[in-house]
């Protein structure tokens, strides 16, 4: 039986049960062999384009007797797949511009989909705005940590109101009485993540403040014109995320 790491659980408890599934960028295939032992997918692609991993998730499912279940193909994105042949993606481990770029050139193979689970390692602003872009309606986001990474997990849906309900997520407004977030700040921090204020979301942004300071750290040590004007920019990227942070509610432990 598979054991998935805290990371691809958290993708497969997003997947229905019944699911028709295509897990984009499957590498060993762990994902749609897991959802298939527990009786949770009917029909799934672990979709590869390099051959080492898709030999990996070929030998994965040789070794789960599941090859009438889970079939390993190659190809590049949503290429793996037919039109109406799924109606859930999974696309995990990448940046969040190749995730967009992924959705936006399989569009075609989005027709029969009705719910896109999504994690991006970095940019997840870029994959919430394609998902708004196309009225998506971002129906879930969560923050996990593991491994001294953090990851979110964005869970999308096809609804008929998206583009309505979307425009009300995204529309600013003030979380817990904190100061007024705009749109591409909520597109930045994650409007549902903002509003649950979960330990491992503010964990998530400290972080990023720590690495903007090791950043500007080394443009004051570099002295230079350009240097010192980015470090000011960099400054006030700090210190509004910060006054974010502090204005925002947390959730009881």
């Amino acid at each position: 039986m598979v054991k998935l790491s805290k990371r691809l659980q958290t993708i497969a408890d997003y997947v229905p049960a019944g699911s028709r599934l295509a897990d984009i960028g499957s590498d060993h295939a762990l994902l749609p062999v897991y959802l298939a032992e527990q009786g949770r997918v009917s029909f799934a692609v672990a979709g590869e384009i390099n051959d080492g991993p898709l030999e990996a998730a070929r030998r994965q499912v040789k070794e789960s007797g599941l090859g009438a279940v889970v079939h390993p193909r190659q190809g590049d994105g949503l290429a793996v797949i037919d039109p109406d042949e799924v109606d859930v993606v999974t696309v995990a481990g990448m940046g969040g511009t190749l995730i967009a770029a992924i959705l936006e050139q399989g569009q075609s193979k989005l027709g029969s989909v009705k719910r896109l689970v999504l994690q991006p390692n970095v940019a997840e602003d870029q994959v919430r705005r394609w998902l708004a872009a196309h009225d998506w309606l971002l129906d879930d986001e969560t923050v996990l940590e593991e491994d001294g990474k953090f990851y979110f997990i964005l869970c999308a849906v096809r609804r008929d109101d998206a583009h309505e309900e979307n425009v009300k997520l995204y529309r600013p407004r003030r979380i817990g009485g904190g100061p007024l977030l705009e749109t591409e700040e909520l597109l930045r921090f994650g409007p549902i993540a903002a509003e649950r204020g979960e330990e491992a979301f503010f964990r998530k942004w400290e972080s990023e403040l720590e690495k903007l300071d090791h950043i500007m750290e080394g443009m004051v040590r570099a002295g230079t014109d350009a240097a010192l004007s980015r470090l000011e920019e960099l400054a006030a990227e700090r210190n509004r995320i910060k006054e974010v942070l502090e204005c925002l509610p947390k959730a009881k432990p």
